[in-house]
């Protein structure tokens, strides 16, 4: 991370798993940061800690409205966007596809052209969804990606190639400086216990009791990224001083079948609870790894934290968020 600049810094999302761990980060090198986000699949709980923080606030309004007052009253004092505005799992962003496309396209159009006006660096968190069920591996950011425009999954992986497309408009034609983040799987304290998502369902269920759920025969895969590596890659990525014009995938290149993971969740856990298998949704990526050669040679980035170190903090959480009974086996992981 860069050292404390004394920045105002528009976080929107800011109250999402990711941002909420941004914001932190961003106050403790002494940054001001305004978190702007509708609450509509995130969580005020996920602010608690940041609430009453010198140089903190928080503005409840949905970016495709427009912005603001309480930001755009500040815009020759803005040098840093970030946008992480949008519902990342795919119950949350399948539940209003229309939202989901909108805060996509208007959201981030509205952002940009803040940055325009302010003159600050903006930068579009993205995602490994725009290479959709890849026929390619691992994906490189060169890779254009094998989706489904007309699925299910299509208002959020169309709708991030949408937000990159205009991101890198308003590049090309000098309007904001840019940087496109595409984010693989990442994981840790502030998820959503229902968001779907592999690692709240794996960890959740097991620490609940209830049947765990493998969708597919589990051999499916994925590279899991502890919060802290992704936060870091994307403060490094927005104080980069790059050309921006080229995305650049953050994610941790360590794959594993989601059958490997149910195994480590369930030393992790100790549980006894039954697994239970029902149908791939459509879709659903087959394999995900990510090239991080560009961000290891723009950035000298990669991530640090192991999976069994990571995943032992996230179910410590989990475990005290949903109130289950922590496993000896957690404590001992403190």
């Amino acid at each position: 991370m860069s050292k404390a600049s004394g920045a105002l810094i528009v976080v929107a999302g800011g109250a999402g798993f990711i941002g909420s761990h941004l914001c932190a980060a961003l106050l403790e090198r002494g940054d001001e940061v305004i978190c702007i986000d509708s609450l509509l699949t995130s969580r005020r709980s996920n602010l608690a800690a940041l609430r009453g923080r010198r140089g903190f606030s928080f503005v409840e309004a949905d970016i495709i409205d427009g912005l603001p007052v309480a930001i755009t009253a500040r815009t020759n004092e803005i040098t840093r966007i970030y946008n992480l505005a949008c519902a990342a799992s795919p119950p949350q962003y399948q539940a209003d596809p229309e939202h989901t496309m909108l805060t996509n396209v208007l959201g981030t159009r509205n952002l940009l052209r803040l940055a325009e006006e302010s003159g600050a660096r903006f930068l579009l968190t993205s995602t490994s969804e725009v290479y959709g069920d890849p026929d390619v591996h691992p994906q490189p950011e060169s890779y254009r990606g094998w989706v489904n425009c007309t699925g299910p999954r299509a208002c959020y992986d169309e709708g991030k190639r949408a937000a990159e497309a205009l991101t890198f408009d308003f590049g090309r034609m000098n309007r904001a400086q840019v940087r496109v983040a595409r984010l693989f799987n990442t994981y840790g304290p502030n998820m959503h216990p229902d968001d779907g998502r592999v690692v709240s369902n794996l960890l959740c269920q097991a620490l609940s009791g209830n049947d765990i759920t493998i969708y597919g025969e589990g051999e499916q895969t994925r590279s899991f990224c502890y919060v802290s590596d992704t936060v870091a890659g994307l403060i490094a990525l927005m104080e980069s001083e790059i050309g921006g014009m080229e995305p650049v995938n953050l994610g941790n290149p360590d794959e594993m079948t989601v059958n490997q993971l149910l195994g480590l969740v369930m030393e992790l856990t100790g549980t006894s609870a039954a697994v239970v298998h029902r149908p791939l949704p459509v879709d659903d990526p087959r394999r995900r790894r990510p090239d991080i050669s560009r961000a290891a040679q723009l950035l000298g980035w990669s991530p640090r934290v192991p999976l069994e170190e990571g995943l032992a903090a996230t179910c410590q959480w989990f475990a005290e968020e949903i109130g289950a009974t922590r496993n000896p086996a957690v404590v001992a992981a403190e």
